[in-house]
């Protein structure tokens, strides 16, 4: 038996944009880059799963006509397992709306200072910087929600709740 090709399509489409909007930095792309990639993964074990059969009940049928339920079984544990992760998403993305006005994932402090190590040359992988202190990169590396005001962010705060 061979899979039906709009379905492998499908499949491909479904992750290719999913993996496409892991890649940005919007938590609620991330979101619905998370829910396409978990509608292709329950759409390929359908593929996978082959053609439908009998009900996998004894007695009902031949067993060699019975589908095979396992994964029926594996698509609703991978619905399960999506939906709490979309859950979860969900809720960094209301509550660094909350907090900072938008939901966008900032950079990592540590990894903004290798960057500028390595624009300037100086990154060398066989030493440690033992004689930069964290607390002085982290006051001169510039924060997205500094530029908002505590008025600005209480006004998002309030449009929440609304």
């Amino acid at each position: 038996m061979s899979p039906n090709l709009v379905l492998v399509v499908v499949i491909g489409v479904l992750f290719g944009t999913g993996v496409y909007l892991l890649l940005e930095r919007s938590l609620t792309r991330v979101l619905i880059g998370v829910a396409l990639i978990g509608n292709g993964a329950n759409l390929l074990l359908l593929v996978a799963g082959g053609a439908a059969g009998g009900p996998p009940l004894l007695g009902s049928g031949p067993e060699d006509e019975m589908s095979d339920p396992l994964p029926q079984a594996m698509v609703l544990t991978a619905i399960v397992i999506t939906l709490g992760f979309t859950a979860f998403l969900l809720a960094m993305a209301y509550r660094s709306w909350q907090l900072h006005g938008h939901d966008e994932v900032q950079d990592d402090l540590e990894d903004r200072r290798i960057a500028r190590r390595a624009e300037r040359g100086e990154l060398d992988p066989r030493t440690d910087d033992a004689t930069t202190s964290v607390d002085l990169e982290a006051a001169q590396v510039r924060d997205e929600t500094e530029e908002l005001t505590a008025a600005e962010i209480a006004a998002n705060a309030e449009e929440g709740r609304r």
